[in-house]
């Protein structure tokens, strides 16, 4: 028979692993998810997670430090894989005492794993298809992260349902927990009841008053639906793109038209496929923090996953975890 205290039992396992009351996650946003939105979150019962981004080690270092000084609570750090100083930035995760890092961006080195766990940090990594969970369970992680493609900014082709079907029953080896589209509290609770040790949210937590991302960019959020969120078009496969999930604005329409530019050129003969390709790839150069830093949400690129259409108000951290576990409570009580 189930009961409210069926919630605890399910993410028991996430929790313990991440030394949290919440198996609740913060999906690592580069220019959002900094000390104060993860020191929130963390603050809050869950998981607040740093994102690097492109920040070079001392300044990933001045961060760490800066969120201790607003959180006592566990906290991580997302790196990405193919940053050039990787290896420095692991460095500064051991030399911080960091307990948990999320590798992110792409298949990690056994080298970069080997090095955080030598130094006792629990590893995780984001696993697109079960062929690459297995991969990265031989690689030694201590965690997965499956995250479909309903999430925002880079993502795969498969939807999050999809892969938690394809990944759970497999995998009880290490923990894994859910991200992609998840916005309240009964699908965290779903994702438990197939097997997942917890879920990560990322677009539910821009909308807090703890997030410092720009208030038009906090507005776009709240005014968007589920359709607004796009993927970035690829017009020819000859200038291969990665997928970035976005809200639709003039920058997508810019971003289309110099697609259609470089490829005139290119059969003109005035550039090279490879000049076509950088210029495609520099596109959105600064973008991001121009939407999210500056308020640019004309021609910046506002990261979001489709969750955005559930996201109706701005709130703080602590009442949009008590909505999601009051929500998950609700649907494992029995009626």
């Amino acid at each position: 028979m189930k009961t409210v205290n069926t919630l605890e039992r399910l993410w028991k396992g996430g929790c313990e692993f991440l030394g949290t009351r919440y198996a609740i996650l913060g999906g690592a946003m580069t220019w959002v998810s900094e000390r104060h939105l993860v020191s929130a979150i963390s603050n809050a019962g869950g998981f607040g997670v740093l994102a690097s981004g492109s920040m070079p080690p001392e300044i990933l270092r001045q961060e760490i430090q800066a969120t201790r000084t607003m959180t006592n609570k566990p906290f991580g750090v997302n790196l990405i894989t193919l940053h050039p100083q990787l290896m420095d930035l692991v460095q500064v995760c051991i030399d911080e005492k960091v307990t948990h890092v999320a590798l992110a961006g792409g298949l990690p080195s056994s080298e970069s794993i080997s090095k955080l766990k030598e130094a006792g940090i629990k590893v995780l990594c984001f696993a697109p298809a079960l062929v690459i969970a297995k991969r990265l369970l031989r690689l030694g992680v201590d965690a997965l992260i499956i995250e479909g493609m309903e999430a925002g900014g880079h993502v795969g082709p498969v939807s999050t349902t999809v892969l938690a079907q394809e990944i759970l029953p497999e995998i009880q080896e290490v923990p894994v927990f859910i991200a992609g589209g998840i916005a309240r509290g009964e699908a965290i609770a779903a994702y438990l009841e197939m097997g997942a040790a917890g879920c990560q949210l990322g677009s539910r937590f821009v909308c807090t008053t703890e997030c410092q991302a720009h208030p038009k960019f906090k507005a776009f959020f709240i005014r968007s639906n589920a359709r607004d969120a796009v993927l970035s078009p690829q017009l020819d496969p000859r200038f291969p793109i990665i997928p970035v999930r976005g809200i639709q604005n003039a920058g997508t329409a810019n971003f289309i038209e110099t697609q259609r530019d470089v490829i005139l050129r290119f059969e003109r003969g005035e550039i090279t496929q490879q000049e076509g390709q950088l210029e495609i790839e520099h596109f959105w150069a600064g973008a991001l923090r121009r939407a999210v830093v500056e308020g640019d949400i004309e021609t910046g690129s506002v990261m979001a996953g489709q969750s955005v259409g559930l996201i109706k108000e701005e709130l703080p951290v602590e009442e949009v975890i008590q909505m999601l576990i009051a929500q998950a409570e609700a649907s494992l009580k029995v009626i």
